[in-house]
């Protein structure tokens, strides 16, 4: 089996877990997320934790239950503490503003980049040059933070763009003659 999926999800106080036949759906303070089943993974609720065991002994199910393990994991977590991701503006003249559900960018184009943010994820910036993105759903927060760096990605020679906080550029010597 599994490791990851050995192991239980523990239910912190305030959080809601309802198991049904087709998904399961987690609600705490940040919120209300849900997962579809998986027909290769039984989920187990007793004494305030979940417990996944494959549904049968092949591969696809032993992989399976690791992996809906993590997910509901990240579910209990993302309701109770919620996740964030920081990126940062390297550049002269380069500088964000949030506007409400609205990411105002100014990143050396010819014209401001506005992106607007999907329900349940909140973006705000400390600093000119600092974005923060929030929210409950963890693929959404990173894929909300991958589009606003894919804008202007950081370049090799300057480091120049818009890069996650703890990213380390490996900056390339220029041609010489």
């Amino acid at each position: 089996m599994s490791r990851v999926g050995k192991s239980p999800v523990a239910i912190p106080a305030g959080v809601d877990v309802s198991i049904k036949e087709d998904q399961i759906s987690v609600k705490g303070t940040g919120g209300t997320l849900n997962l579809s089943r998986n027909a290769l993974v039984n989920v187990v609720s007793k004494d305030g934790k979940l417990s996944f065991e494959p549904a049968n002994e092949s591969r696809e199910a032993n992989a399976m239950s690791g992996t809906v393990r993590q997910l509901v994991n990240n579910m209990v977590v993302g309701v109770t503490k919620g996740f964030e991701k920081k990126l940062s503006l390297i550049g002269v003249g380069y500088k964000a503003a949030a506007q409400g559900a609205k990411l105002n960018l100014q990143v050396g184009y010819s014209h401001p980049v506005n992106i607007d943010m999907p329900q349940g994820i909140t973006v705000t910036t400390p600093t000119p040059t600092e974005v923060v993105i929030k929210g409950a759903d963890r693929q959404r927060v990173g894929q909300v933070a991958a589009e606003i760096r894919a804008v202007r990605p950081p370049e090799p020679y300057k480091g120049k763009g818009i890069r996650y906080a703890d990213e380390k550029i490996v900056i390339k010597e220029t041609k010489k003659k």
